[in-house]
């Protein structure tokens, strides 16, 4: 099988578009339905149903697909461990990270490796940690720099490097600032600003008020740390945010009995070999860590 025309019908796959798969694989459209025509002529059967602008995957589509990626990711597999042997730090490193992780934590790292590996071309994408972990486990993306999920991952490999301590917060005119510590009964009597449900950091206050019947009063929710930091600053609720973002427009108030806490660290594969430029930015960021302590 010709693998472009297999990363083709992957992209489409996943795109559920003709036109998304152009415009991310940076081919014409035309040039994307030849390797789709081909590998189908190639196996015999369709792979795709073709209703309007809206593509599906026929039964043999979604047979093939999950081979599709094996394969694909067994290829850029060999050829990485085959580059590595040269020993040079160099090529492409495909990064997934989040907003904050990367305002509050990469700048220094990425500062050192360009200083230090020019060649490397950074492929960075700012999204959920959540998201990054699953990019990573698709083989869409070698290393993601995280919160680190709290039920291991079976696929992938984790390095704890931040300690990142949570706090509840609130602005400095909200009626809890004033409190030196909160109780569970008192906070839920208050409307809530939270990290959206399914979030790493959502999970971490769930699972520490797990114990208790109280329901929080959750006014908006929002994946974007600096967006709740905003809002509570304004008055409009009180969240839970890491210390590194605590400021003098926002109050920290202990909650009594419960320990707020996540991890920050790297993400990859288990069964991917890294590139050299991966190892290289590992080694970085350990250090960076390093310097820190």
């Amino acid at each position: 099988m010709d693998i472009a025309n297999l990363q083709t019908f992957v992209t489409v796959a996943e795109t559920g578009s003709f036109s998304h798969a152009s415009n991310q694989l940076f081919l014409t459209q035309p040039a994307i339905s030849k390797r789709v025509a081909a590998l189908e002529e190639e196996l015999g059967t369709s792979l795709f149903d073709r209703i309007g602008r809206k593509v599906s995957l026929t039964e043999a589509g979604q047979a093939l697909l999950p081979r599709a990626r094996s394969i694909l990711l067994e290829v850029e597999d060999s050829r990485r461990a085959i580059s590595n042997l040269s020993g040079q730090v160099s090529g492409k490193l495909s990064i997934g990270t989040s907003h904050h992780i990367g305002l509050h934590r990469l700048p220094p790292v990425l500062r050192q490796f360009n200083k230090d590996f020019p060649e490397v071309e950074l492929d960075i994408h700012f999204m959920d940690s959540e998201e990054a972990c699953r990019a990573v486990e698709h083989g869409d993306l070698e290393i993601g720099i995280v919160t680190l999920p709290l039920t291991p991952l079976n696929l992938l490999q984790t390095k704890e490097i931040w300690p990142d301590p949570l706090s509840i917060v609130v602005g400095q005119a909200h009626p809890l600032a004033r409190q030196k510590q909160l109780s569970l009964e008192i906070l839920s009597e208050h409307t809530a600003i939270l990290p959206a449900t399914g979030t790493y950091t959502r999970e971490v206050l769930e699972r520490a008020i797990a114990h208790s019947d109280k329901q929080l009063k959750v006014g908006l929710a929002t994946n974007y740390l600096e967006t709740i930091k905003m809002m509570v600053s304004v008055g409009l609720g009180w969240s839970v945010l890491p210390d590194s973002m605590l400021s003098k427009e926002i109050v920290k108030i202990p909650l009594k009995g419960i320990p707020l806490h996540r991890t920050l660290g790297i993400v990859w594969h288990a069964g991917r070999t890294l590139s050299n430029a991966a190892e290289a930015m590992m080694h970085i960021v350990e250090r960076e860590k390093s310097n820190k302590s």
